[in-house]
């Protein structure tokens, strides 16, 4: 199991910061989609120059030009790039190609998929690395929001790919959340607005890494 801290900011210079915060209790770091519009594909580069020994997650949530567009983030270091469950199969198996042909990771978003459950066994059948369920921030209200009952369904009908979690997660529902069994826990907001960010990170690690 790992932890994956969603860099949800603007900048860069905030993003590196943070990471300096909480190094080492991170596994992935995410550079969040707002992220990656405003700084494009120069946050990849330094933040893998910054952090070797992390993995850099480019959550681009791609729908169109699959190939190309991941083709770039992995040029930059990007270790794992993201599409959107909700594209074509086109899409992601083009995607997924390009991470084959670098030796990264292709990481399929099923945020808005009506279907879970079909679209989480078609894109395990396309090859992506790993599949998360995910609760938009614009829906959240308070409480523990993370979409666990999809979690369970979808481990049902994936073969091979690795599955992640996100949405709302924050230290104190991370035993729970844990106890579900996903191969990847992503914590934005419960990290990123805390007063103790590395404290905070390092509880939700150990507690991930048992």
């Amino acid at each position: 199991m790992e932890l994956q801290v969603a860099l949800d900011c603007k900048d860069l210079s905030e993003a590196l910061a943070v990471m300096k915060e909480i190094y080492p209790y991170v596994d992935i770091a995410e550079l969040g989609t707002p992220l990656m519009y405003n700084e494009g594909t120069r946050a990849v580069r330094e933040m893998k120059k910054a952090f070797p020994d992390v993995k850099v997650l480019a959550d681009m949530k791609l729908l169109d030009g699959g190939y190309d567009i991941a083709k770039i983030a992995y040029e930059e270091g990007a270790d794992i790039v993201t599409v959107a469950g909700v594209t074509n199969n086109s899409v992601i198996a083009r995607a997924v190609e390009a991470a084959r042909e670098f030796g990264k990771e292709c990481f399929v978003d099923l945020i808005s998929v009506d279907d879970i459950v079909q679209r989480a066994e078609e894109v395990d059948a396309l090859g992506a690395d790993c599949i998360g369920v995910h609760t938009s921030h614009d829906t959240i209200e308070g409480g523990n929001q993370a979409p666990t009952k999809d979690l369970s369904r979808i481990k049902v009908v994936i073969k091979r790919a690795r599955t992640s979690i996100s949405g709302g997660i924050k230290a104190e529902f991370i035993d729970d959340i844990v106890s579900f069994g996903p191969d990847v826990v992503i914590v934005g907001s419960g990290i990123m607005q805390a007063e103790d960010k590395r404290g905070t990170a390092k509880l939700i690690y150990e507690a991930i890494h048992g």
